[in-house]
């Protein structure tokens, strides 16, 4: 490992590199621009290819083909970006192919702003494309965990053979943190693809493709990926709790409002309030499952976000009627502070 001070962008993009990504693909949009230059320096001389396409659209499909070429590939963009990526999103799905998607999101809806938010919490967590398909989602809160959250996404998105997305926001994107830095992995270590269109000498042919014109071959293509998805709920939901064991009112945030949050339970701590905080470190597959554990020994369960209430419909799902399940959420690139939150807090507790 080695320790060093990072932007969120350059850690995530260097981790890329370190996992064993060969080819990236993007059109630069702010507030993940950064990413971009960083690999456009760095990728070539290790190595890799870097393609800043046309359109984002002709990203994300440059993605699809380099995928199917059994190579590790990755594209990065913000909010309105990813909007354009979600057709070509929703092939890869279908086709089975591994990749990493980074959302450095920002204000919306339409163009909206470079500050921090958190409104593509559906898209990236529902299939923002067409059909019945999920992402894998993982939410980093801090620059060192945007980082091991890389390595994780390459590692998840091979196993089931399913896209993953690190949905993270534009002040993490932003700010400056010590990493510490996975070793390169060894390219003996990245698991082999026999499924990819590698040329078919000497073996039968393979086909990758994302549809079939028969009702019930279609049909079969889906419930593969219906039973790839209950496995991945079945073993790769993460969390993390910070003081449940006593909380009357749990909190629960992910991202940059997870981190926040962490100062709130510390704050709320001092007055006396016995606060918690459950933080979701994947968003699909979201850990309903603690949430509804706690939800029968706490009193409440505030949500808090940056958007209008996304993430609080799959906590009141969780919940299920077991606790009240307020909400506070900022809109806009508005990011609120400990301070306001614990005054939420208060309304609950006590």
């Amino acid at each position: 490992m080695s320790r060093v001070l990072m932007r969120g962008n350059e850690a995530i993009a260097e981790a890329a590199i370190r996992s064993g990504l060969k080819c990236y693909f993007c059109y630069p949009i702010t507030p993940q621009g950064e990413l971009v230059e960083y690999m456009a320096k760095e990728l070539p001389k290790r190595g890799g290819v870097f393609l800043q396409a046309e359109s984002e659209v002709a990203a994300i499909n440059m993605v699809y083909g380099a995928a199917a070429a059994g190579v590790r590939t990755m594209t990065s963009s913000s909010s309105p970006g990813i909007s354009l990526k979600q057709e070509g999103i929703s092939y890869i799905a279908m086709a089975r192919l591994p990749c990493v998607i980074v959302n450095m999101m920002r204000g919306g809806p339409g163009l909206g702003n470079i500050a921090p938010a958190q409104g593509d919490y559906f898209q990236a967590t529902k299939g923002g494309g067409h059909g019945d398909y999920h992402l894998i989602v993982l939410a980093p809160s801090t620059v060192p965990e945007a980082a091991e959250l890389v390595r994780l996404a390459f590692e998840l998105s091979d196993k089931y053979r399913v896209p993953a997305m690190i949905l993270a926001d534009g002040m993490i994107g932003q700010m400056m943190e010590p990493v510490e830095l996975p070793e390169p992995v060894d390219p003996k270590d990245i698991p082999e693809r026999p499924w990819a269109v590698t040329g078919a000498k000497g073996r039968p042919r393979n086909v990758i493709s994302s549809f079939d014109l028969e009702p019930e071959g279609l049909r079969e293509m889906n419930l593969v990926l219906q039973d790839t998805y209950r496995e991945i709920e079945r073993s790769e939901v993460r969390w993390e709790e910070v003081e449940t064991e006593d909380a009357e009112i749990l909190l629960v945030a992910y991202g940059t409002m997870g981190r926040i949050a962490k100062t709130v339970v510390r704050l709320a701590r001092e007055e006396g309030l016995k606060t918690g905080l459950l933080r979701p470190i994947t968003l699909w597959p979201f850990p309903y499952e603690p949430i509804r554990k706690l939800a029968e020994r706490v009193k409440t369960v505030l949500t808090v976000e940056l958007s209008a209430g996304q993430m609080w419909e799959d906590v009141r799902l969780a919940v299920e009627g077991r606790a009240e399940t307020p909400f506070y959420g900022e809109l806009g690139g508005v990011v609120p502070s400990p301070k306001r939150i614990l005054e939420e807090v208060r309304k609950y507790v006590g």
